[in-house]
């Protein structure tokens, strides 16, 4: 192990590092930032890795942590900060010392670090980077620290009566085609957009699913310490800790699931089918989150899951997430319905497509994504979300049942995709109010028959449902 975060740093670049050395914490979020910036990494997937490596744990892993999140959350508003404050675009500063600004700016901006704490400590950070560049970045961050964030955003961003979207898209730290995508799919609310947004760049909780049949919800969340969730069966909230460590994900009990997912995998199994119900098939199964929940059902009724997925990575995982449940993996394209023997159509009574979309709706989890992600990636995604849900028809016999599902409230993504599918499959459908399969009394359904979930109304990630019957 290092003796440093920084220290280790200097090495790489075959020089002493000046003193003060950075502390490990900050270090660790610098590394997870760069790594996202500069190797389109997951933060979900590096972090865990690096805080190992620098043997952080409790409360300095914690700040390491909200320091990565929350600059990724931000991004696109400390970047207005900084370039205002620096006199020049972030993107002309070098990326080492941009991302030790970022995190610098978040200090001062969002935490209760003391401003000379959070200067002095990203001057020092900047120091093992960044050499050469100290000055400057002591320089931006005093400048930062002049204003709190209300005033920056008030300073900077269109007013809100004359440029509604680019002020929502400063204010709140989003790129501006996606709040115009959230209002527009809220009805052109402004006031729920801004909720949305605002439950956007909060901390997401963890949800775990209590597998039926393998544990009970209420002897689940007695074991981790949690409390059961507030609409599906089988939820869990975990107030904090590392859910990987616990010992029923471990013994595959339970497993880490957004609350809005197991609402759409558990409303595909509780829609009525005509006839036998023995055939079920997961037309886009990875990584296995849906599948072992729907896996876990078809135990209980004497039915076998098909977990259908093209990468052969997710496939292992699909078959890892499943193991001990009556579910078959096949590592193929779900789109070969009707050409690959396992796949033959009119076979199967319920068909999950839980199609690959932009990811806009699990925003809080994946914060990086809202950089990421361009308008230009809608025609390939939808292309592919309407060929799979046409495959999905096809899989299902007649009286069987079709659930569409994204992790995405874009309207093109989900009202259009699935009438665009459905009328151009030339299967016959009719669409069964997905309303009447979730549970009573749930607010802010809307007016069926398809249902979007939102983080802001049902604390979930936005998960859109559409149910059609084959007739």
């Amino acid at each position: 192990m290092r003796e440093t975060a920084a220290r280790g740093g200097a090495e790489r670049r075959g020089s002493r590092p000046s003193r003060p050395v950075v502390d490990r914490a900050r270090y660790a979020a610098y590394e997870a930032v760069a790594a996202v910036h500069r190797d389109d990494a997951y933060a979900n997937l590096v972090l865990p890795a690096i805080l190992t490596d620098a043997g952080l744990f409790g409360r300095d892993a914690a700040f390491a942590t909200e320091l990565t999140y929350g600059t990724l959350r931000h991004l696109g508003t400390l970047d207005t900060i900084l370039t205002a404050a620096a006199g020049r675009d972030v993107q002309r500063i070098d990326p080492p010392v941009r991302d030790a600004l970022r995190i610098g700016a978040y200090q001062l901006l969002h935490t209760r670090v003391p401003p000379h704490a959070a200067v002095s400590s990203t001057v020092d950070l900047v120091r093992v980077v960044g050499q050469g560049a100290t000055g400057f970045a002591n320089a931006v961050l005093r400048e930062v620290a002049t204003r709190d964030a209300d005033e920056w955003v008030s300073q900077l961003a269109p007013s809100i009566e004359a440029d509604p979207i680019g002020h929502l898209s400063v204010a709140y730290s989003h790129p501006q085609w996606i709040v115009r995508a959230f209002n527009e799919a809220l009805g052109g609310d402004l006031g729920e957009t801004t909720r949305l947004l605002i439950e956007d760049n909060e901390r997401p909780p963890v949800h775990l699913c209590a597998r039926p049949g393998l544990i009970d919800p209420v002897e689940l969340a007695d074991e981790v310490g949690g409390a059961p969730g507030a609409f599906s069966p089988y939820a869990v909230y975990l107030a904090g800790g590392a859910p990987g460590e616990l010992a029923a994900v471990a013994d595959g009990r339970a497993h880490v699931q957004d609350e809005g997912s197991q609402l759409v995998a558990n409303a595909l199994a509780l829609a009525p089918v005509d006839g036998p119900d023995g055939r079920w098939l997961d037309l886009c199964a990875g990584p296995g989150g849906k599948s072992g929940l729907l896996g876990a059902l078809a135990a209980q009724r004497d039915a076998r899951l098909t977990a259908v997925e093209v990468a052969e990575h997710r496939a292992r995982l699909v078959a890892g997430a499943t193991r001990g449940l009556p579910v078959t993996v096949l590592n193929t394209d779900g789109r070969l319905v009707g050409s690959e023997p396992k796949l033959p159509e009119e076979h199967f009574d319920r068909v999950l497509v839980d199609a690959p979309c932009t990811g806009l709706g699990s925003l809080r989890r994946r914060p990086e994504s809202r950089w990421r992600r361009q308008p230009s990636d809608l025609s390939a995604l939808t292309r592919l979300q309407r060929e799979l849900l046409a495959a999905g028809l096809r899989a299902a016999r007649p009286g069987g049942v079709v659930a569409y599902v994204t992790c995405s409230p874009h309207t093109v993504e989900t009202h259009v995709t699935v009438t665009e599918a459905a009328r151009r499959s030339g299967v016959p459908v009719d669409f069964v109010d997905a309303r009447t399969v979730l549970p009573a009394g749930m607010p802010g359904l809307g007016d069926g028959p398809t249902v979007q979930l939102w983080p802001h109304r049902h604390g979930t990630d936005a998960m859109f449902l559409a149910l059609l019957r084959r007739t």
